[in-house]
Order: C-alpha cells, then structure tokens, then sequence
C-alpha cells in the first residue's frame, strides 16, 4: 500500500528515536559498535529534521513520493533462567553509599565505559609483576573449573571524571577485558579467592555493586566502591532473576544492604558463547589474561 505524507523525514525521526528507546529500555546484549552506530544516525537524522520548517502531518492527495524504510527488529531479550537451590542474603557495606547512582556510575555500571576489540594472543600471558597468592581465580567461574579457550580481546574505555565522560581506551595493561568461550546456559559462579567479605570458610566471598539483565560487578571487599581491594565485572551473563530481584529492591531502598555471595555460588547462565570478563584491583584494570594472578597453577 503506498501512503502519501508530507512530512515523512519527521515520520523516520521519530520511529528512529522509538526504536532506540526500546533498546536502552530493555538492556539487550546488541553489539557494542552497532548500537553506537544506530544512536548516532538516529540522533544525527533528529537535527537535520529538527532544523526544517514545521509542515502538515496530515495525509495528502498530492503527488506522492514513494520511500522505502527499513526499520531494526527490536525483541525483548528472553527471560534468564532462575538457579535450583541457590538463595541469596544480603550484608551491611563498610562505607556510605557510593556517591552517584550505580546506573550511571561509570566504576560500577561496565556498560557506559564500553570497550573495543583489540589485537592480542589468545590465552595465558606470564607477566613480570609481584603476585597476591589470595587473588580471585577465574577457574572458578565455571562449574569444571576449566581453562576456558580465550575467543576474544578488548580495550575497556577509560573515565573523564571531570566532565563524566568517556575518554580514550587504556591501553596499559593491553588487554582489560577478555572474551572466554562459553556454552550458551551454562552456569556461571562465583570465582574463589583467599578474601572474603565475612568469616571464612563459610562466609560470603563476594558483595553485589551493580547487576542488569546481562552484566553484574562484584566486590571482594564490604565497600561500595572499587577504591580498594578487587572487582570483577562480567559481560554477557544472564544474570539469575532472584539475584537480580534483591539486588534492584537493595539498590532502590538507599544501598543499606547489598546482596552477597558465596564462593562457587551460581550467579546466572551465559547468554551464548562468550563470557566478558575484567578484573581490578585498588581500581585499576589489570589483564585477565595473567597467568600468575586469576590462572595460578595453569
């Protein structure tokens, strides 16, 4: 059916501008370059429209110009399973409430540094650094306990604090976030480490910063805030719902509480066939590649 409007450029701004909304709403795990694509066509086309003079929506008789329009599938991403005897508490952090909200707080939110792809080998690397003979072991992430096949490597973008903007991506250590070979749903757990945030060896070994649909940070000391001690943040995880629950109850009723997490306690599935993982320690992005530090022994 051909419709004749006269002010169709507006029309495509304002699918364009919808169909973005749908996508930040629903958090889906879209690539990264792609998204930053769209937004800025979408955002781009929105001011050479906005610039024009305002005109009729109405549906004309005139002379129709025919335009072909090609609009993105936007779906909302499947619900993430929940995990079989796994129950989740929550503990008091040591500090006050980190100082903006964890959505937009570029040190617990992953996602609004964002990363890039980057040339490196694919696996272990030994560097020549002093080693913490307590630091999180990645094994740990997976059930086996398995060296996982390294499929990818990125450069996490660094922070502007002064305007709260991204800056250019670290490029020492680098890499700051490697993609490990996954199955899609498999379980994925809390790494070990030789810290913990309550009483070892039963007490909890991680507290929750942040957690979305599909990433989650975690903290190996009680404060909220990656100041001091290691973070861990995972990319691409379908984060278990009832751990995403009480993590979004505890981050609206003021960050008192936060959840925590036992060592090997499952977290969430993974979404496909990579897991993102980066480390910190004292807010630095070290390599997750380093064998002495998160592979010891392998």
């Amino acid at each position: 059916m051909r419709v004749r409007v006269r002010n169709l450029p507006g029309l495509i701004g304002s699918f364009l501008a919808l169909a973005l909304g749908i996508v930040l709403f629903f958090d889906d795990p879209i690539p990264h370059a792609a998204a930053a694509r769209f937004e800025q066509t979408a955002v781009e086309h929105l001011h050479r429209t906005q610039a024009q003079p305002d005109v009729s929506d109405e549906l004309s008789a005139s002379t129709a110009i025919t335009y072909s329009i090609f609009f993105p599938f936007v779906s909302q991403a499947a619900v993430c399973p929940a995990l079989p005897n796994e129950a989740y508490g929550t503990v008091a952090p040591l500090s006050p409430p980190t100082d903006r909200p964890a959505e937009t707080h570029a040190d617990l939110n992953l996602a609004l540094r964002g990363y890039t792809n980057t040339v490196a080998y694919l696996g272990l690397v030994d560097l020549d650094i002093p080693t913490d003979p307590g630091a999180p072991q990645l094994p740990g992430l997976f059930t086996d306990k398995r060296t996982p096949a390294f499929r990818a490597a990125y450069q996490v973008f660094d922070w502007d604090w002064k305007c709260n903007c991204r800056a250019a991506a670290i490029a020492n250590p680098p890499v700051t976030l490697a993609g490990l070979v996954t199955t899609r749903g498999e379980t994925i757990r809390v790494p070990t480490s030789g810290y913990a945030i309550g009483k070892l060896p039963d007490g909890y070994m991680v507290m929750v910063l942040y957690a979305s649909t599909n990433r989650i940070t975690l903290k190996y000391t009680r404060e909220d805030n990656v100041i001091l001690g290691y973070t861990l943040h995972l990319e691409n995880i379908c984060v278990e719902p009832n751990l995403l629950a009480l993590y979004r109850a505890s981050n609206a009723s003021g960050r008192a509480r936060l959840p925590a997490l036992y060592a090997d306690q499952g977290i969430g599935t993974a979404r496909g066939d990579e897991l993102g993982v980066a480390i910190r320690d004292t807010g630095s992005f070290m390599d997750p590649r380093s064998r002495k530090d998160w592979w010891q022994g392998r």
